[in-house]
């Protein structure tokens, strides 16, 4: 097959599997609008639809970088990745044909970005040329973000989010005999009010990378969209809500406290997380989840008998972490030691007031001297915690019975 040939056929099974991957999202927001949650079986597809999709878009990718190097194929179809989209949007197109003289801003809203390579530093001399390996080595690799994906999602047009929130009820409800005066009940409630946060960043490029598609793809594509995700995940968890931080779920929940009339031998790392599900049950929010630190987790699945036998772990075992029937969310957002046991879904919403969004300008202080430019990636988002009896945090720091490991 020629090189020609071959791209087209690339592009087409890159359109197909977005297409697939479209009809999945579909299904998917209607078994949540129907049934309140997405089924496994259609997690799973939409998850092996994706990572088809990423690799058919990382395939093209690099097939039209290589043609671009070698003068070949000038790729004509509409942009496939999201940064190739914003590089072939026609505002950027009229910035491409000024080169240095352009002066001004371009905007594009990005609802997903997904990461691609670029160019870098290179070795190569006159005589000598580097074996170039394709793709960007990080010095920090990126960190498991999950936080959202265990909330209940939205959307709003304001800068603001209120909602009521019961805060008492007192029930006297009783039989009535006839003719006499039927018994008061008391509903209380309070208005909360919840703004919406900005999270953003910036870095500064040379106004040659106007030039220089690829690169300009790898900005947008890359490290400037996780920077925001890694931020959000933080403040979803631990923001305390002074200043212009997002009042996260960790200052918003109930306190773990051992419930009443359960006596636990020796307690564990374990029985403190059944128990914690036996403090939301009985505050009526059966719990959907836990969360844990990595340390934590791995401590827990190390846990053994006295004849060295793991006491539930498989290690052969491929399906994903879960706990007492519930899934177990690992994360470095919360600290080692700590947890939180609740039912995520039911208890908050996270609202997008805006998703990513990038933004180039030459019109930022000296740029327009020294040919530079100036690159913003920036959301607006509120978390709203509807039931703070739903999130149980607490500690293992005071437990005598440590699982045992080794």
């Amino acid at each position: 097959m020629s090189t020609e040939n071959e791209y087209k056929q690339a592009v087409a099974d890159l359109t197909k599997a977005t297409e697939q991957v479209k009809n999945f999202a579909e299904t998917a927001r209607t078994e949540l609008k129907n049934l309140g949650d997405v089924s496994r079986e259609t997690k799973a597809s939409a998850d092996k639809a994706l990572t088809e999709m990423n690799a058919l878009a990382a395939r093209v990718t690099e097939m039209e970088q290589k043609s671009a190097r070698g003068n070949g194929l000038e790729d004509q179809n509409a942009g496939l990745s999201l940064g190739q989209r914003f590089i072939r949007s026609e505002e950027v197109k009229a910035a491409l044909a000024e080169g240095s003289a352009w002066n001004g801003r371009v905007k594009l809203d990005v609802k997903s970005i997904t990461s691609a390579s670029s160019t870098g530093v290179s070795a190569t001399t006159g005589l000598v040329v580097a074996d170039r390996q394709p793709g960007i080595v990080q010095v920090v690799p990126n960190r498991s973000l999950v936080i959202r994906d265990l909330l209940m999602p939205g959307n709003t047009a304001s800068s603001a989010i209120d909602f009521v929130r019961e805060t008492g009820f007192t029930n006297n409800a009783a039989i009535a005999p006839e003719t006499t005066q039927k018994p008061e009940s008391d509903l209380q409630f309070d208005l909360q009010n919840l703004p919406v946060r900005t999270i953003a960043h910036w870095v500064q490029a040379s106004t040659q990378i106007l030039a220089d598609a690829p690169m300009l793809q790898s900005y947008i594509d890359g490290r400037l969209r996780y920077g925001l995700a890694f931020v959000e995940d933080n403040q979803l968890l631990n923001g305390d809500g002074t200043g212009t931080n997002l009042k996260g779920l960790l200052v918003q929940s109930t306190a773990y406290a051992k419930p009443a009339g359960v006596t636990v031998k020796g307690e564990t790392m374990i029985d403190r997380l059944r128990l914690a599900m036996l403090q939301a049950v009985l505050a009526q929010y059966p719990a959907t989840g836990h969360i844990l630190n990595p340390t934590d987790w791995a401590s827990i699945e190390l846990t053994k008998d006295a004849q060295s036998r793991y006491v539930f772990a498989n290690p052969m075992g491929l399906t994903g972490p879960a706990l007492w029937g519930l899934p177990v969310a690992e994360t470095l957002a919360i600290a080692a030691g700590k947890f939180m046991t609740g039912a995520f879904r039911y208890a908050a919403q996270i609202f997008d007031r805006e998703d990513a969004t990038v933004m180039i300008s030459t019109e930022d202080r000296d740029n327009f001297i020294k040919n530079m430019v100036t690159i913003r990636a920036e959301e607006r988002a509120a978390l709203a915690v509807y039931r703070p009896e739903a999130l149980i945090n607490g500690s293992f720091a005071d437990l005598t019975a440590a699982p045992t490991g080794g």
